[in-house]
């Protein structure tokens, strides 16, 4: 049966191993002479010692065995040195100026102006006025005026009750008014249909610069309709306020 793996050896190299392994058991076996030299010794152990590397040279390397398994990993080591400091980068590009724009606080400001007792009886022209001292240009001003309205009349008639700023209506964005219209009159100016109601006139008006602005309450005619007998603030009392407000 032929040997089986890498370690089987050829039949002319076999016999030369078993020539050598002869050799030296003769020569392990010779009689040492009493009279033999210490050099002589010596000389014996290097012949045995070449004969065994001769055998050991002769033999062949077994196949490689299994690869071991990674080992645990080790500690931190110590930290290094600090780095040589870098170089500066090269100059940037000049940026754009962007200036930086602040909201100013909004500060109230308002007015009131009012009367115990108008008691005005006309029916056309001004009524009151109250001078506001308006602080930007681009805000508005809210105006309100409050108090006691009547209309008579011996046939149908209307008033109309509006607000001025420095002489003229509001344009922006329309005017600011407010109606009364009666449709069925009494017998005489002085008849008993003669109600007194408390009302108001509101609204917003933009467009106006900033400054003195006189602000004042009319009473006038209705388009298409003709005038009655018009009362103010009757008995009672009357205001206008007005106030200042951001866009």
């Amino acid at each position: 049966m032929r040997p089986q793996g890498p370690a089987a050896a050829s039949p002319p190299r076999l016999l030369g191993l078993l020539l050598l392994l002869l050799l030296l058991l003769l020569q392990l076996r010779a009689p040492s002479s009493a009279s033999e030299t210490p050099k002589g010794k010596q000389k014996a152990l290097l012949r045995q010692r070449e004969v065994v590397d001769l055998y050991n040279g002769m033999c062949l390397q077994g196949p490689a065995g299994v690869p071991g398994r990674d080992g645990s990993p080790g500690a931190n080591g110590i930290p290094g040195t600090p780095g040589i400091p870098g170089r500066d980068g090269f100059k940037g590009e000049k940026g754009e100026c962007l200036r930086e724009s602040f909201e100013e606080s909004w500060t109230p400001n308002y007015k009131q102006c009012s009367w115990s007792s108008l008691n005005y009886g006309i029916d056309l022209g001004k009524i009151a006025e109250c001078t506001f001292t308006k602080m930007r240009s681009n805000s508005a001003l809210r105006v309100l005026f409050s108090g006691s309205l009547r209309l008579k009349c011996r046939n149908a008639c209307c008033q109309r009750w509006y607000f001025t700023f420095n002489g003229a209506e509001c344009s922006g964005p329309l005017p600011i008014e407010a109606i009364i219209y009666l449709d069925q009159g009494s017998p005489e100016l002085n008849s008993t249909i003669n109600i007194h109601r408390t009302s108001s006139v509101e609204g917003l008006c933009e467009g106006i610069g900033a400054g003195l602005v006189d602000v004042a309450i009319w009473v006038g005619t209705c388009s298409d309709y003709p005038k009655g007998d018009a009362s103010t603030g009757w008995n009672s009392v009357s205001r206008i306020i007005i106030e200042e407000l951001p866009k």
